[in-house]
């Protein structure tokens, strides 16, 4: 029997780049469907009061020595060390990448998987400023992409609308933060859960 987790994610979150990494593994191991639920991080802080932990930690100086040796430890376990480089442009408004998300997702699944990946690896493997329309343009194009399409519907009312009611249905559910992963109603959230979800499904 296959179950389904919800993954509620941001492209701006490394924590959500490395669990969708992990999930991707996890899936070809278990029965488990990951059902991805593009989400503006942004409006999740806005609304329950949270801030990024990397930004909010930036000024406490031990204990954001400790988060990057946390991070540090992770790559090293799961063997993600190059895989990951921190951008440079962080933060990054993931507005227009969120809404071409939901834009790629009207497109079809296979259109949704390649964007996402596409939008991880952009943001960090590459460190790229994934918030200017030209690099966002040539990266869709590069990776073939429907460029054009995803942009025009990132304007449209219905693309906008869809992104708030995601966000607003994460909030609602109990995310305070990404990465957010949902089995049933109960939360996991972070990217150190993935191995609780593994557990869970065994």
């Amino acid at each position: 029997m296959t179950t389904n987790v919800e993954f509620h994610f941001d492209f701006g979150s490394p924590n959500a780049y490395l669990a969708h990494l992990l999930v991707q593994e996890l899936a070809q191991k278990k029965a488990v469907n990951f059902d991805y639920v593009p989400v503006l991080l942004g409006g999740i802080f806005k609304t329950t009061g949270n801030t990024s932990p990397f930004l909010a930690n930036q000024k406490i100086k031990n204990k954001f020595a400790y988060m990057q040796a946390e991070l540090r430890r992770f790559l090293t376990r799961y063997q993600l060390v190059d895989k990951f480089k921190l951008n440079p442009h962080f933060p990054v408004n993931t507005l227009m990448i969120m809404r071409g998300a939901i834009a790629a997702q009207s497109l079809g699944e296979q259109v949704f998987e390649k964007y996402v990946n596409t939008m991880f690896d952009g943001m960090w493997r590459q460190g790229l400023k994934m918030d200017d329309a030209q690099v966002l343009i040539e990266v869709l194009s590069a990776a073939e992409l429907p460029a054009d399409e995803i942009m025009t519907l990132c304007q449209s009312d219905e693309i906008k609308q869809k992104l708030a009611a995601n966000t607003q249905y994460s909030v609602d559910k109990g995310s305070f933060g990404a990465p957010s992963f949902y089995i049933g109603e109960e939360l996991f959230f972070g990217k150190e859960t993935v191995a609780e979800i593994a557990e869970r499904l065994s």
